[in-house]
C-alpha cells in the first residue's frame, strides 16, 4: 500500500489548516495543538494565576475551538482566534472562582490562598546540568510577573513574553489598543521597581509548558475529540 505524502502544515494557510481540523484530520489537530500550547497556556495563566487552572482552561478552550473550527473565517490569525477563545474561557473561570469565593467568605468559611505554592511549579524536570542560579532567577521573574495586577499581567504576558502586537493583544483581550499601551507601560514600571534591568532579559524562558506536558495536553484533547 502506498504511503500518503506527509503534509507540511506549517506551509499551509490558516484557513486550510482550520479546514483540515474541521474535517477531523488528526495530524492537523496535533499540529495546531503543538504550535499553540505554550501561548495559550501563558494567556490562561496570565488571567487565572494558577497552573492547573490554566491547563484546564486551555483544554476546554481547545475543545470549544475545534467544535467551531469550520466557522473560522480568517479575519484574524488562527493563533489570535485561539487566544481569544482561551481568554474568554479563563475569564469565565475567574468569574466563577470569584463567585464561589464571595459565597464562601459570606458564609464565614476561610478561603486558603494556594496560589503561592502552585504558581511557579515548572512543568518539566530540570536537565541534570541545569544551572541552579538560572532556575532561581526564573522563579524570581515568574513571581514578579505573577504579582502584577491581573489586567496588567495579561497585557504584559501577551505583549512582552508572547510577542503579540498591540492590535492582536487588544483583539484577544477585547480592549482598546490605547489601553494595551497604557497597561503595558504601567506593568513595565512596576517590574522595574522589583527587578534589575539585566534580570528582565530572561523572561523568554519563563512559564515552561512543553515536552511531556505539551504532548500530554495534545493527547487529551485529541482523545476528547474522538480522533
Amino acid at each position: 500500500m502506498t504511503a500518503l505524502p506527509k503534509v507540511d502544515y506549517a506551509a499551509l494557510g490558516d484557513a486550510e489548516v482550520a479546514r483540515l481540523c474541521a474535517a477531523c484530520d488528526g495530524q492537523a489537530v496535533r499540529y495546531v495543538l503543538t504550535a499553540n500550547n505554550q501561548r495559550l497556556f501563558r494567556a490562561a495563566w496570565s488571567i487565572l494565576g494558577d497552573r492547573s487552572e490554566a491547563e484546564e482552561a486551555v483544554q476546554a478552550a481547545y475543545v470549544s475551538a475545534f467544535a467551531a473550527m469550520e466557522r473560522f473565517e480568517g479575519r484574524s490569525s488562527l493563533s489570535t482566534w485561539l487566544v481569544r477563545i482561551t481568554v474568554n474561557e479563563a475569564l469565565g473561570r475567574l468569574r466563577a472562582q470569584r463567585r464561589r469565593r464571595t459565597h464562601l467568605e459570606s458564609a464565614g468559611v476561610p478561603v486558603l490562598d494556594d496560589y503561592r505554592d502552585k504558581l511557579m511549579r515548572g512543568s518539566e524536570a530540570p536537565a541534570p546540568d541545569a544551572n541552579v542560579a538560572r532556575e532561581q532567577l526564573r522563579a524570581l521573574l515568574e513571581r514578579a510577573v505573577g504579582a502584577l495586577p491581573e489586567n496588567f499581567r495579561a497585557v504584559f504576558v501577551l505583549r512582552e513574553i508572547e510577542g503579540l502586537s498591540v492590535e492582536e493583544t487588544a483583539e484577544a483581550l477585547a480592549i482598546p489598543q490605547a489601553t494595551v499601551k497604557t497597561r503595558l507601560l504601567r506593568a513595565r514600571r512596576r517590574l522595574q521597581d522589583a527587578l534589575a534591568p539585566e534580570v528582565r532579559t530572561a523572561l523568554t524562558g519563563t512559564f515552561p509548558f512543553a515536552g511531556a506536558d505539551c504532548a500530554a495536553m495534545a493527547d487529551r484533547v485529541i482523545a476528547e475529540l474522538g480522533l
